[in-house]
């Protein structure tokens, strides 16, 4: 199971005119942090950094102690288009 289904933070793929590509984030857990030309490659990709991104921060919070995990906000969600993706 991916970390990230314990942490519904919602997952964003959004087509970027400035960037023209699709720019994936997880707001609440990871800002703007890959992108590319296939908004499915990006999904793909945002959910193994999340993954990866939320093990850090458990590892982080075990090692100070104090340190919060990302609180969940909402269920999975996938966002975007483009004119090719209505």
């Amino acid at each position: 199971m991916r970390q990230s289904s314990q942490y519904p933070n919602p997952k964003m793929v959004e087509w970027s005119e400035e960037d023209r590509c699709y720019v994936g984030q997880c707001p609440g857990v990871i800002g703007p942090c890959c992108h590319g030309d296939d908004a499915s490659e990006v999904y793909s990709e945002l959910c193994q950094i999340v993954d990866e991104w939320i093990e850090i921060m458990k590892q982080d919070e075990q090692k100070q102690g104090n340190k919060p995990s990302p609180i969940p906000l909402t269920g999975e969600h996938f966002f975007g288009h483009s004119p090719a993706m209505p």
